[in-house]
């Protein structure tokens, strides 16, 4: 067997990372350019784009046992944002957002269970989530090293470059 060429490690990685942050590849294009449009170092302001989407930090706050679930609260409109009503999954936070469960949603079944496993999941330090009153503040957008996700930015910016 031959050795994977580098385009194919760097497609690899990015398809990875678009599967699982659930974006398709027109959106996830359009993140890259706005990530290298931005000042700093491009795949980190990728993933912090990525990391900011309103699915994402519902998922990262725990009220959500994957990003899909998290996806489909906010598209059926359960999410406020700020008060407002939020059902665009990729609808971005901004430092000290607070993202919260409608009123008329806190009794509905995955949010009784993401109350009474609350201690289970660790939230990210940029996040300060209220799991008994569903609700989440955005401290931060985060920093490369706290996010968790295992990706090889560096792969993605070098395939999207060319």
């Amino acid at each position: 067997r031959t050795k994977d060429s580098e385009y194919l490690l760097q497609m690899r990685e990015k398809q990875k990372c678009a599967r699982i942050y659930g974006v398709l590849e027109k959106q996830f294009r359009g993140y890259y350019e706005e990530a290298n449009r931005k000042q700093g170092k491009t795949g980190e302001n990728l993933l912090r784009i990525l990391e900011s989407r309103l699915d994402n930090v519902v998922y990262r706050a725990g009220f959500a046992k994957s990003r899909d679930h998290a996806r489909q609260l906010v598209r059926h409109g359960h999410i406020t944002l700020n008060g407002h009503k939020a059902d665009i999954p990729s609808m971005r936070v901004r430092e000290s957002d607070i993202v919260e469960v409608r009123k008329d949603s806190l009794e509905l079944a995955p949010f009784v269970v993401a109350r009474a496993e609350s201690g289970d999941r660790i939230v990210p330090a940029w996040l300060e989530a209220s799991p008994a009153k569903l609700r989440i503040l955005v401290h931060s957008l985060p920093e490369r090293q706290v996010i968790d996700t295992q990706v090889q930015e560096q792969l993605i910016v070098e395939l999207y470059s060319k």
